[in-house]
């Protein structure tokens, strides 16, 4: 059985950088109900706190982040870069140690968005990137999905589930 590593929020855990969550999510519930979930929430994981204050890539770009080309830094002005890069190589150690091939992880966070994240301006502008988690796991071989691609993702699991 494979399993599959999802951010804590999409399981209606409260460790949003607000004290937020999301979901429920039809598919994430049976695959629950199935065993096949590794919770993770990079942030927390790297040391922040919930509630925390919101933080964003300038650029936009979680590969330059794990290059050291670019910070991860709060609405404070604060580097928390190392606690974004703790998180992510965290996630990647669950990853490794379930032998996960598929992530779900939130869209648009500076930790876990796969497609477009923000900008660094705290002005509500998405460019194109993804952030330090999602950037990690997909460079370690993990596709990776967020809350609005569950198809998706179901389709990847089912096609994972067929080859021997």
């Amino acid at each position: 059985m494979h399993r599959i590593l999802v951010s804590r929020c999409l399981l209606g855990q409260p460790v949003r950088y607000d004290g937020g969550c999301h979901g429920p999510f039809d598919h994430l519930q049976r695959w629950q109900l199935e065993g096949r979930i590794v919770p993770v929430c990079p942030e927390v994981a790297g040391g922040l706190p919930t509630p925390r204050a919101p933080a964003e890539i300038p650029g936009g770009q979680g590969q330059q982040v794990l290059d050291g080309r670019r910070l991860v830094v709060n609405n404070l002005d604060e580097d928390v870069t190392a606690e974004f890069v703790a998180g992510a190589r965290i996630a990647l150690g669950l990853a490794r140690e379930h032998d996960v091939r598929i992530a779900v992880l939130k869209s648009r966070s500076p930790s876990c968005g796969n497609q477009r994240t923000y900008d660094g301006s705290f002005s509500g502008t998405l460019v194109a990137g993804e952030g330090v988690t999602a950037a990690l796991l997909r460079r370690e071989g993990v596709m990776v999905f967020n809350e609005q691609q569950l198809d998706e993702a179901a389709e990847a699991l089912a096609l994972l589930e067929r080859v021997p």
